[in-house]
């Protein structure tokens, strides 16, 4: 097992208790194998999607809703290298990622497909 040196401002050490090597040791690889659950794609492509929603888009624009073309290219690369079986597990996540945002887009679509079939 490894050993670390930690320095502690005094502040922290006071809300601690009053051992703070103890307090350290029992929760210290709890706090590191923490890992906080960060936005699997950048946060542009969910907020290109928002925008659209937010847009108020008519039934027309709905029905050509696609990704952008920077969007389709990452996502045609992921597409090729899990094809080739070279997909990390966070790429494979982003892919799947990917795939949620589409099932999303044609339920909205086909909730949208009334209104388009019944305009003249």
């Amino acid at each position: 097992m490894a050993k670390i040196t930690l320095e502690i401002p005094d502040d922290l050490v006071e809300r601690l208790g009053e051992n703070p090597a103890d307090w350290l040791r029992d929760r210290l690889p709890q706090l590191l194998e923490f890992e906080p659950q960060q936005p699997i794609l950048p946060a542009h492509i969910y907020r290109y999607i928002l925008d659209f929603i937010a847009s108020n888009p008519t039934a027309k624009q709905i029905a050509e809703f696609r990704p952008s073309a920077s969007m389709q290219e990452r996502l045609r690369s992921l597409l090729d290298r899990a094809q080739a079986g070279d997909l990390t597990s966070s790429e494979q996540a982003e892919l799947d990622e990917y795939e949620r945002i589409e099932h999303l887009v044609i339920l909205l679509k086909a909730g949208n497909l009334k209104a388009l079939t019944s305009q003249p």
